[in-house]
């Protein structure tokens, strides 16, 4: 009796311990599949790194190494050389006793650089045309997408026109983003002339009743001065020959640094580049290249990619771009 008094004690034990790992596997499945918390969306249009440089190079005092210190630091982060020495000059003018001082004067000097400019789209046409260019890689299709919706929830109609006709892959994706946002998309057969396509892109927006037409085209090097040519055909035929207005907006890496700068420059003397749109910007700390685009060259930068979803396409604020530049880490 007594060795099936002990059995019984063990046996309840093990049923118990038994008991008790089903509870917690439980829990933890149900904390494992659970629905995750919301996350706030980030804000910040451009990483942190600036600050930290600066901080570094003004030291505990200030000398003549301290500014050449802050204007390399500057030009590391793409700001240009016109604007950097603009922005150097006139701080050291002011002659900042502490860190902070230097600081707010570089962020009031960095704003100044800004052109008062217009950096909506110009939408005057009927339909209103935006001619987006750029390189390969640049993230050309995507900003074509998000562009498209952010025009979508102001209440306006978009058709898309796949002018990118080289490769088949490119029309491919124009239009599953079509899909996805139910926007007709007008594409030729591979090969076919880019031109074509765009004058029945419009035509198609026009019998539509559209308000956007939005033409992509062939990623291309700014070297290629034959594929730059064409650029300038669509352009024609999207104005009517240069009677209307179109909306020229160049996709631009905010990571390619002052080659950036070369893109913009050539791309504008084949067509009139009317604003840039910098993808990429919350994910490199050399933003400072915004800067340099309107300083420059006095193109204005109208919209940024500061993420990956679909409204992570935000109008450009010279504003809160340095404060987010010049914040610590």
């Amino acid at each position: 009796m007594e060795a099936i008094h002990y059995v019984l004690i063990i046996a309840g034990v093990v049923i118990l311990a038994a008991a008790g790992f089903l509870v917690a596997r439980t829990k933890r499945e149900r904390d494992t599949f659970a629905t995750p918390a919301a996350t706030k969306a980030p804000t910040r249009t451009v990483r942190r790194g600036l600050a930290a440089s600066l901080r570094s190079a003004w030291g505990t005092g200030v000398d003549d190494s301290t500014w050449d210190s802050i204007e390399e630091a500057l030009l590391a982060a793409d700001v240009g050389v016109a604007a950097t020495t603009d922005v150097v000059d006139s701080v050291r003018r002011r002659r900042p006793e502490d860190y902070q001082e230097a600081l707010d004067a570089i962020s009031s000097e960095l704003k100044s650089q800004f052109n008062a400019a217009d950096r909506s789209l110009d939408m005057s046409g009927d339909p209103a045309v935006v001619i987006v260019v750029g390189v390969n890689g640049s993230g050309k299709t995507t900003t074509i997408a998000k562009l498209a919706k952010r025009l979508q929830d102001t209440g306006k109609s978009v058709v898309l026109g796949a002018a990118d006709t080289f490769r088949a892959a490119a029309a491919d994706q124009l239009v599953t983003w079509g899909d996805r946002l139910g926007a007709r998309v007008v594409r030729g057969s591979e090969g076919a002339d880019p031109a074509s396509v765009a004058y029945d892109a419009l035509s198609a927006a026009r019998a539509d009743g559209a308000d956007v037409v939005i033409i992509d085209t062939a990623g291309r090097l700014h070297g290629k001065k034959n594929l730059m040519a064409e650029l300038g055909k669509i352009h024609k035929v999207a104005t009517d020959g240069g009677t209307t207005k179109a909306e020229v907006l160049l996709v631009l890496d905010a990571t390619s640094g002052q080659n950036g700068l070369v893109q913009v420059r050539e791309f504008a003397t084949t067509v009139p580049v009317t604003g840039v749109a910098l993808t990429k910007l919350d994910g490199t700390a050399r933003g400072g290249i915004v800067v340099a685009v309107e300083k420059d060259l006095g193109v204005p930068v109208k919209f940024v990619g500061v993420g990956e979803k679909m409204e992570d396409l935000v109008q450009f604020n010279p504003d809160r771009f340095v404060d987010d530049l010049l914040e610590p880490a």
